[in-house]
């Protein structure tokens, strides 16, 4: 494959400015410099015949309509370094240990809003605060076990925090198969280059999920509860649970007895539930607790963990911190809870409920990107400079009309990456949802799911508006320079 036509116009995660290889990056673009057109693209349709026998699939609602589709993966990995990554993920344990702080707090003395460090009104309009968890203490003190924090690396090579995700964060089943795959494709580069393994977060996971059962010293049951075949993720609940070895359940398939614990239905009659692993709203999660209507939950199952006789992961709740809007103020939460300057920073950002950023954002929507803050997968923002002035004008009236519900951050010069295309290698634009556990430690994977654009300048890189992802590979080396 031939690399001199090869161009991005921002940092590029492979190449220098100049043209060189990176040097982690060195073996890599050596190897791949050695196969022809053709042999890369064999190795793409490879990668593309092992994605669709092994299921790797997410579902897009559109028109309608549920529609499965192969999540695209290109065959060319995104490298890191290990030192920068062994950084980076130190900075993600600070977050989340200070994330899981604010929201115990919030739950409990507000002692972050007493001290008016965070703004009260944020709270009051918060839709992801839930009243009914005040005063609970969960296991180990931890709300958000499961948390994946989407990172952009600038133009000029920061790497910034853009969100994070503490509800139930989808999207680790695709890291552990895309390097299943890469394995099939590339196994030379595996015998000759270290690789830092990600297969060992179902183990991870599995060891998070246990440490939160109510019976010590007997093997917990444990059961992942899904919403069914329709939902976007259900190939990933499919996964982890058999990765777990735990019970793929639905809200049909558990019940909350008068004893206020929650059991399962077998053939062999109930079997009571430790731990269950949800991958259900909260407001779906139990119409005795939340929406009353709802068929996906299990009635009473909130008041079985308020009783202490099963474990939530994560926790209902959790979403107070999961806010576009509450994450400009996590470098103050480390700050207060853990007396740290941020490792990692956040992407900087403007408040629409301030009246001088709600102006600036007003002034600069053909340069901004906004967003609404408890949308998730791409939807409702504003990507300024693509935008039209009809889409302008709607954004502006929104903001007008509930700033609260709006911030607005920069239009990043994302950092890019090669992928394969008819032309030969082409630049694509990409992020990195790294996943991290919190339990009596904190484990985090080994670099994450690389998400891609795969359209030529497009900077939206959610499976769900046609992105991809790849191999992320941190590597360990020794830079002879």
């Amino acid at each position: 494959m031939k690399w001199e036509g090869y161009r991005s116009s921002t940092y590029d995660e492979l190449f220098e400015a100049d043209g060189r290889p990176r040097p982690a990056a060195r073996r890599l673009v050596e190897y791949l410099a050695g196969l022809s057109r053709r042999d890369l693209a064999e190795r793409q349709l490879a990668a593309d015949v092992a994605a669709r026998v092994m299921g790797i699939t997410f579902t897009v609602y559109s028109e309608g309509r549920n529609v499965d589709r192969t999540l695209p993966f290109d065959v060319i990995p995104r490298v890191i370094p290990r030192a920068e990554w062994t950084r980076t993920e130190a900075g993600l344990r600070q977050r989340v240990h200070a994330l899981n702080l604010f929201i115990g707090d919030i739950y409990g003395e507000q002692r972050i809003v007493k001290d008016r460090v965070f703004p009260r009104a944020l709270l009051k309009e918060s839709v992801n605060f839930r009243p009914q968890c005040a005063g609970i203490k969960p296991p180990l003190g931890v709300w958000a076990h499961v948390c994946g924090s989407d990172l952009v690396r600038d133009g000029d090579g920061t790497l910034y925090v853009l969100e994070d995700n503490l509800r139930i964060p989808s999207g680790v089943s695709y890291m552990i198969q895309n390097r299943m795959v890469a394995k099939r494709v590339f196994p030379e580069l595996f015998g000759t280059t270290s690789i830092l393994p990600v297969d060992d977060y179902p183990a991870q996971l599995y060891d998070t999920l246990a440490a939160l059962t109510p019976r010590p010293g007997i093997p917990p049951v444990i059961a992942l509860l899904t919403p069914g075949i329709y939902n976007s993720a259900y190939f990933e609940h499919c996964y982890l649970a058999q990765s777990m070895g735990i019970e793929l359940v639905e809200g049909g398939d558990l019940f909350v007895d008068a004893d206020d614990c929650c059991y399962m239905r077998t053939v062999h009659g109930p079997q009571r539930v430790d731990v269950v692993y949800r991958r259900i709203d909260d407001l779906y999660l139990d119409p005795e607790c939340f929406h009353p209507e709802s068929v996906l939950g299990v009635r009473g199952l909130v008041r079985a963990w308020r009783a202490g006789n099963v474990a939530l992961a994560n926790a209902p709740g959790a979403g107070v911190a999961d806010d576009k809007v509450v994450f400009t103020y996590v470098p103050q939460m480390i700050k207060y809870y853990l007396g740290e300057d941020p490792i990692l920073p956040n992407v900087p950002s403007y408040l629409c409920t301030h009246k001088r950023d709600r102006d600036h954002v007003l002034a600069h929507l053909h340069e901004l990107v906004v967003k609404p803050a408890n949308e998730s997968g791409g939807y409702g923002m504003l990507i300024g400079p693509r935008s039209t002035e009809r889409e302008r004008e709607k954004f502006a009236a929104l903001i007008e009309h509930n700033p609260r519900n709006y911030m607005a951050q920069p239009t990043l010069a994302l950092s890019t990456a090669p992928i394969v295309t008819d032309k030969g290698p082409q630049a694509r634009h990409l992020d990195l949802r790294p996943f991290v556990l919190s339990r009596n430690d904190i484990y985090g994977t080994t670099g994450g799911l690389t998400r891609v654009a795969m359209s030529e300048g497009s900077l939206v890189v959610n499976s769900s508006q046609g992105g991809g992802a790849k191999d992320t590979w941190v590597v360990d080396f020794e830079d002879p320079a």
